[in-house]
């Protein structure tokens, strides 16, 4: 898929399948999850921060996969963000996206997030 044709399909996508290699069996497992895009970078917010289990799993391997309608579109290593400035700058993006409200609604710890480069696509 060309670059710009996957970054169409995310600017018109609220929701993506993300798989991750369980850190204990080794088996793949997906869930839908919200994201945001700036410029080549992917942004992904854990529900539960630090304490969501597929980010406790990208900690132990870092190989994410990104499916849009069942079609795998990105694979890449994520690199976990703990630094509360951009942690914060990421969380006000995704209240622009999603709406203040659901993203409270849903998050209930916000002391990490999640890059994906798109430019190793």
């Amino acid at each position: 898929m060309s670059k710009s044709k996957l970054y169409a399909a995310l600017d018109r996508l609220s929701e993506i399948e993300l798989t991750v290699m369980a850190r204990k069996s080794g088996r793949e497992i997906s869930r839908p999850v919200w994201f945001v895009r700036e410029d080549n970078i992917l942004y992904l917010l854990p529900l539960q921060g630090s304490d969501t289990n597929w980010y406790k799993n990208m900690q132990k391997n870092p190989n994410l996969k990104i499916s849009v309608d069942g079609q795998e579109i990105i694979t890449g290593n994520g690199k976990a963000i703990t630094d509360q400035k951009k942690v914060k700058e990421v969380i006000e993006k995704f209240k622009s996206k999603y709406g203040d409200s659901d993203v409270k609604k849903y998050y209930t710890k916000f002391d990490v997030c999640v890059e994906l480069d798109l430019k190793q696509q």
